[in-house]
């Protein structure tokens, strides 16, 4: 598709950044509603975060959406913020105007949004919950699993001082309670667990997944993977192999791109079949 001069710019910023699908996602809604812009992937290391930010901001995007590592240093440069952004103190969408850099964390509702896809609305609440991670996208799965009910979550992550952290940040602004802990804790905070969230990026391409024994949770538990390429991380392989829901990440990925969509370029996108079934064939093929 064309582009002209006067073409309305966004793209995605991660390191890395080959894995993403986010560029092919919002270039087939570019496409499918005839519009005069461009969306693109930027490689861009941790250290030079905010030097890039700012030079996109003066060539003229519109804005970015931000992906691993830099979501809680997007929340920390922005001038102001959406509500959870604030709550999550990390963010995924940066928008650039006149009044300066705004944050917005579409994380939590795209998460959410997937979910309810795929298991009932009534099945966390008042169940306790486990989180993988203690990164940007465990903050957004904090405030999507306490707006979900659930009445503990648990947050693991290697170094346990991190989850500390998180959950100190987040106890005040969720209803539910936060127990944070290391990896060791997994069979304890697993075994009553409804849901399991990997907020890592362990399983995604080129990395190995998570080596868990998922034999701890109820047999009613659900997996979820916010990895999206591969489709089947080893993660849900071994959730499906044990008769557990396993819900993959794509879903997450279309829902949270739709504000993005609408914020970058002014269109509502849809989401489709003939789009999921675009994203699942280019994953397939490896991109």
């Amino acid at each position: 598709m064309n582009i002209t001069g006067s073409a309305k710019l966004a793209g995605i910023v991660g390191w890395p950044i080959g894995h993403s699908m986010s560029p092919r996602l919002h270039g087939h809604w570019i496409e499918e509603y005839g519009i005069d812009a461009a969306y693109v992937p930027l490689a861009v290391r941790r250290e030079d975060f905010s030097t890039a930010v700012n030079g996109l901001r003066l060539a003229g995007f519109r804005g970015i959406n931000v992906t691993v590592p830099h979501k809680e240093a997007a929340f920390a440069l922005a001038d102001r913020c959406d509500a959870t952004a604030e709550i999550a103190g990390a963010a995924n969408l940066l928008l650039f105007g006149e009044r300066g850099i705004e944050a917005r964390n579409t994380d939590a509702a795209g998460l959410s949004a997937a979910l309810l896809e795929n298991v009932h609305a009534d099945s966390f609440k008042g169940r306790p919950a486990v989180i993988w991670g203690a990164g940007g996208m465990a903050r957004a799965a904090v405030c999507a699993l306490s707006d979900l009910g659930a009445s503990e979550i648990h947050i693991l992550n290697r170094n346990k001082a991190r989850a500390e952290s998180l959950a100190a940040a987040l106890a005040s602004r969720t209803a539910a309670r936060l127990v944070a802990a290391g990896f060791e804790d997994w069979g304890r905070a697993g075994k009553d667990a409804a849901l399991l969230v990997n907020a890592t990026s362990a399983g995604m391409k080129d990395v190995p997944s998570l080596a868990l024994p998922l034999d701890v949770l109820p047999a009613s538990a659900a997996v979820f993977d916010a990895v999206y390429n591969p489709l089947e991380t080893g993660l849900l392989a071994q959730a499906r192999a044990r008769g557990l829901r396993a819900i993959d990440g794509l879903g997450m990925l279309m829902h949270q791109a739709v504000p993005a969509f609408v914020a970058f370029f002014g269109v509502e996108p849809k989401i489709t079949t003939a789009l999921k079934r675009v994203l699942e064939e280019a994953l397939g093929r490896g991109q």
